[in-house]
């Protein structure tokens, strides 16, 4: 037989919100603190590359004693001060994009 039971019993059998409930006791948390002092593991040191070889002024000239000449040839459109650069089959500027093809 099955008993009947009135929505006001279900209210009177569940808990009030807020009110305290009989459960299982948690783990505490680890305090925040805590968890700052632990250190993570150390990762694995990357090896050194090589230095590579800096590119600057010297480059572009070469030093004779007193004598400087210039590497690289200057840009027709762009004029002196823009150097194009020096690919295997052609020289390029990098400012306007004027391209001279080397002859093979």
């Amino acid at each position: 037989m099955s008993k009947k039971v009135d929505k006001k019993d279900e209210k009177a059998a569940a808990p009030a919100k807020g009110a305290p409930t009989k459960e299982a006791p948690k783990a505490e948390e680890p305090k925040k603190e805590e968890a700052k002092s632990a250190k993570p593991a150390a990762a694995p040191k990357a090896e050194k590359k090589p230095k590579k070889e800096e590119k600057g002024i010297y480059s572009i000239y070469k030093v004779e004693g007193d004598k400087v000449t210039r590497l690289r040839p200057t840009c027709e459109r762009c004029g002196p001060g823009y150097f194009m650069a020096d690919h295997h089959d052609r020289f390029t500027c990098g400012h306007c994009g004027f391209t001279r093809y080397k002859r093979a």
